[in-house]
């Protein structure tokens, strides 16, 4: 018997005996956890705030203008557009789940959501403003004032908006993948394919960095592990020295944050330089620069199969 197919009847027989029980699974990546309790008036004020443009200096650009919630929170393009009208520097990651990423930032330099906020919207190629200004326009409009009056007993103030801001991209979690379903027991909602693909994601060793409750989020890596990315790549840019900008250690050198694989499928295109267009293209590119190793056709087949059931919902409806 082959070695696939003793896998995928392996994979098989694990979900006809898992399903009969519906028993949580104990797997190295985790579901998502329930939505946090917010302050409700705190996340309206947050959900406003981020569809707000005036946090931009020039009054062009809101956290929506990049984050498109209806596409999987990241941004279509390689590069997203600044205030200015010129691109950004580098990617625009999905703002779904990101409260659960251990750093913001492809590069880490933030701890929390509220120092990432703080971070755009100071940011000389995303929001060019400050935040001096930001809570000066805030404050002369008289139905913010209210609604932060509302909300915080401060009222408007940078530690406010910022609060707010965090408390709505906290509450920003897609939940009800069908993986996440299937790792909470219910085992016969992928299919035997799906489940083999898991298997050899497993296999192949790319659950050593895409793993726990985000599927990747909580750690540094370099890129380019087997071989040297940027060199084959060429043209590099500042934005290629990942965290090595804010330790100026040697060692973190095109070192950056594991993304999340959560609706990996949707949040095309990919890695911080957004080279990748396609799905196929990033497995490929993560086979040879991170593994070193080069995948059966059928295995890349079947390990894109898994990732397309990373996708979850958002207001009851796939991303």
């Amino acid at each position: 018997m082959s070695s696939s197919l003793h896998g995928l009847l392996l994979a098989s027989l694990l979900g006809l005996c898992l399903s009969a029980g519906a028993a949580p699974l104990d797997e190295p990546i985790e579901p998502l956890p329930p939505v946090p309790r917010q302050d409700p008036l705190q996340v309206e004020l947050g959900r406003q705030l981020f569809n707000e443009p005036r946090l931009s200096i020039n009054n062009t650009l809101s956290c929506a203008s990049c984050h498109h919630l209806q596409n999987g929170g990241a941004d279509s393009r390689a590069f997203s557009i600044g205030f200015n009208g010129q691109p950004v520097p580098i990617n625009t990651p999905s703002v779904f789940n990101a409260s659960l990423n251990f750093r913001q930032f492809w590069n880490g330099r933030a701890d929390t959501l509220e120092s990432q906020v703080h971070e755009v919207v100071k940011s000389p190629s995303e929001m060019g403003s400050n935040w001096e200004h930001v809570v000066e326009v805030l404050s002369a409009d008289p139905t913010y004032r209210r609604a932060f009056s509302d909300a915080y007993p401060d009222g408007v103030t940078l530690s406010t908006a910022q609060n707010a801001l965090a408390s709505y991209e906290r509450i920003l979690l897609s939940r009800n993948s069908r993986f996440d379903q299937y790792l909470l027991g219910d085992t016969d909602i992928l299919t035997t394919e799906e489940k083999y693909g898991y298997q050899r994601f497993k296999d192949y060793g790319c659950i050593a960095c895409h793993q726990g409750v985000n599927i990747g989020g909580n750690m540094f890596q370099k890129l380019g592990v087997m071989s040297d990315y940027f060199k084959d790549r060429g043209n590099p840019v500042e934005a290629d020295l990942g965290r090595y900008l804010v330790t100026r250690d040697e060692e973190d050198r095109n070192v950056f944050k594991v993304p999340s694989l959560r609706n990996v499928a949707v949040t095309a295109p990919y890695f911080h330089d957004g080279s990748a267009s396609t799905l196929e293209e990033a497995v490929d590119v993560m086979f040879k620069y991170q593994l070193g190793r080069i995948p059966s056709a059928e295995d890349k087949t079947l390990i894109i199969q898994f990732l397309k059931t990373l996708t979850g919902e958002w207001e009851g409806k796939p991303l």
